[in-house]
């Protein structure tokens, strides 16, 4: 595992096509920005430890940062690694963001009522 590339499950990828149908969001790397962030705010600890990156969706640290936040994803992921008890090394940072940001994927693409980028916003916000 490596942050300098991310790669999705196929059911991540699934339903990350979903979520560009139905929000009108083109880019996989703003869908999963948004999905991490909504995965970090909920303080449960994810209850899947391990994701099999099987689909042919990649990207690398900087396309899914982007060059501005970068290092405030990278400190918001670290953070989450020392709230659960976990040293911030490399291998547990990498393991936090796939397991956080699947997690957020699959919590916005089981939202029945994600029916545009207005109802994306309110959800996160809410």
């Amino acid at each position: 595992m490596s942050l300098d590339h991310i790669k999705l499950s196929q059911t991540g990828k699934d339903q990350l096509v979903r979520l560009k149908r139905v929000t009108g969001i083109k880019h996989w790397n703003v869908l999963c920005r948004w999905a991490l962030m909504f995965s970090l705010q909920d303080s449960s600890t994810p209850l899947v430890r391990e994701i099999v990156a099987d689909s042919n969706v990649t990207m690398d640290w900087k396309t899914f940062a982007g060059s501005e936040y970068g290092d405030i994803y990278l400190a918001l992921i670290k953070a989450r690694c020392l709230q659960d008890g976990e040293e911030p090394t490399d291998e547990a940072v990498s393991r936090t963001l796939t397991i956080h940001l699947h997690r957020g994927i699959g919590y916005l693409a089981g939202r029945q009522d994600l029916e545009s980028v207005h109802d994306l916003v309110m959800t996160v916000a809410a």
